[in-house]
């Protein structure tokens, strides 16, 4: 049988696969994140991560420094602190452990952008996100801790403050506490479409921020729905979200779409813990080629609209040159 429309011509060979590629990956715009802790050992290495490390403020500085010329200019920081207490008082304190990290590395490497993720889970005895009272994470008292963590982060130098925890109101108390403190240029980068998931157990493992009793379904996203991502993402803009994130990336594909054509501002998706994981774990299996399903999962991530991507899989795509 023959066909005048041949669209494998197209396929031919790698140059002209490149030429008429419709998405391209700016590796640019791939944030790395980072698990600081202060305490124990100044690195140990996260079982369900491989690759990934808890570190000291020291070897922070020793990671972010050696990244920095692979090219990766964008880190994102989680704070794993030393105590815990029912008022998460480590999140927003002046010598927290986020905090210090942030002075030390705008001081040693100025260009380098510093997004802190702005949440409480990792400082509350009971891993919730928020102020408990009789078993219930209660939204309207949480949101002044939420807004003095972002100031607190503000001050001692992030570029860009993410919080994380889906209160409801929680970007415009934060917009608010910022412009009052005259941080008007402090940019937001809300996680506005948050799903509840089990994307995440690697971090919970990493982070040391498992809940205590029940789970995060009455404050994070339910996976069935996605009008619901849409409402979550304008609310957070017209609150003052200047970048709107999708979370997790891989099966929630579609949203990131959705979003993306709705929005007029920048687009993040988190290609998460689990994500990662699994990628690690099938290759060392020997299952698939690692790098291959790296360049698979990144494009169709970027396909599907977002702007930026935070991975863990930054790291060894600048070192091992893909993509």
């Amino acid at each position: 049988m023959y066909t005048d429309i041949r669209p494998r011509r197209l396929r031919t060979n790698p140059a002209v696969r490149d030429l008429v590629a419709e998405t391209s990956i700016d590796k640019k715009r791939l944030i790395m994140p980072h698990f600081v802790t202060e305490a124990g050992p100044d690195r140990a290495p996260i079982a369900s991560m491989p690759g990934i490390d808890r570190v000291s403020i020291e070897n922070l500085l020793r990671d972010a420094e050696a990244d920095l010329k692979l090219g990766i200019a964008y880190v994102l920081l989680f704070g794993i602190p030393a105590a815990k207490d029912e008022a998460a008082s480590g999140a927003y304190a002046v010598e927290g452990v986020v905090q210090r990290a942030v002075r030390a590395l705008k001081s040693r490497m100025p260009g380098l952008c510093v997004v802190t993720d702005v949440c409480l889970c990792e400082y509350m005895s009971h891993g919730h996100c928020g102020i408990v009272k009789d078993g219930r994470v209660l939204n309207d008292p949480t949101l002044e801790l939420l807004a003095r963590t972002a100031v607190s982060h503000a001050e001692a130098g992030a570029d860009i403050v993410a919080p994380s925890d889906m209160m409801d109101g929680r970007v415009a108390a934060i917009r608010d506490a910022l412009d009052q403190n005259g941080l008007i240029d402090t940019p937001i980068l809300s996680y506005a479409a948050k799903y509840a998931s089990a994307f995440y157990g690697p971090f919970r493992d990493a982070a040391g921020s498992a809940p205590q009793f029940g789970d995060r379904r009455s404050y994070q996203m339910d996976c069935r729905n996605a009008l619901e991502a849409e409402k979550e993402v304008m609310l957070d803009i017209d609150e003052g979200a200047d970048i709107v994130m999708v979370k997790p990336a891989l099966a929630y594909l579609d949203i990131i779409r959705r979003v993306r054509e709705i929005v007029n501002v920048p687009v993040c998706a988190y290609n998460v813990s689990g994500e990662y994981s699994m990628v690690k774990a099938a290759a060392k299996l020997g299952y698939a080629d690692e790098r291959m399903l790296v360049t698979e999962i990144l494009t169709g991530i970027f396909r599907a609209g977002a702007d930026m991507v935070i991975s863990y899989h930054t790291r060894d795509i600048f070192r091992q040159g893909w993509l």
